[in-house]
């Protein structure tokens, strides 16, 4: 089941991502997730089976620039590849698709993860080098939005 986030969730969603790092995060950005959750969340979701939060994911967006950007996806190790990403992705890009104001989606990611979105249609249009931390590249990643 996907469902709101709510700030119940949050202890475990930073659970998320320390069961992520190092692999794909750096310590360092367990800092940053709290702040996200406790001012930036503007819509974010869970992905739950039997009352357990197995994935989570967001979508904030730049409204003078008619753009939504995709934040803070986290699965949890055991259940990568057995389609929560891929039910979260989906699950945003149609709640974006409804959004007629918004005509670009964007997604920064690292190079451990950018062939991920790649497979929902977003192109890279940049890299920067140790950005989230060293040896975390940026991937700035791109698609335009489908309204429906």
């Amino acid at each position: 089941m996907i469902r709101n986030y709510s700030i119940e969730d949050k202890s475990k969603i930073i659970d998320l991502l320390i069961q992520n790092t190092p692999e794909y995060f750096d310590p360092a950005e367990q800092q940053d997730l709290s702040h996200y959750l406790d001012t930036k969340v503007e819509d974010y979701f869970v992905y739950e089976e039997h009352s357990k939060i197995l994935g989570a994911g967001g979508i904030n967006y730049i409204l003078g620039d008619h753009l939504a950007r995709i934040s803070w996806d986290l699965v949890t190790p055991e259940m990568q590849g057995k389609g929560i990403g891929k039910a979260l992705m989906h699950h945003r890009i149609k709640h974006i698709n409804r959004k007629p104001n918004i005509q670009m989606i964007s997604v920064r990611t690292s190079q451990l993860a950018y062939k991920f979105y790649e497979k929902f249609g977003f192109k890279l249009v940049s890299v920067e080098k140790d950005y989230w931390a060293k040896n975390f590249d940026l991937y700035q990643l791109e698609m335009k939005n489908r309204t429906v």
